[in-house]
């Protein structure tokens, strides 16, 4: 599985693993919050691995959490923008689907 970040996500994401709840062994998990067979809605939660998921190291240095059962998260990419309404951006482009 594959899952990119950009550098504000990765910003992000590094203080949401510095948090006290990620201070019990929890990870950064994407999940999907909705499935439409041919494209989800995605977010993202601290979370503890479970025999199901696949442990992604991304280019920036953070380990994502992803369900190997869900084929709709192979290939998301979370961006993070501070521009209108600050928040997460996660796209899979090999579905042309995201949710924010």
């Amino acid at each position: 599985m594959k899952c990119k970040i950009n550098r504000n996500a990765a910003n992000v994401l590094k203080n949401m693993l510095n948090s006290k709840e990620a201070a019990d062994g929890k990870m950064i998990r994407v999940f999907i919050t909705q499935n439409h067979g041919d494209h989800g809605h995605y977010d993202i939660k601290l979370d503890t691995p479970t025999e199901h998921d696949e442990i992604v190291k991304t280019d920036k240095g953070i380990e994502i959490l992803l369900d190997k059962r869900e084929d709709l998260l192979d290939g998301v990419w979370i961006q993070y923008f501070y521009v209108s309404d600050e928040g997460f951006f996660i796209t899979n482009p090999s579905t042309g689907f995201h949710d924010k």
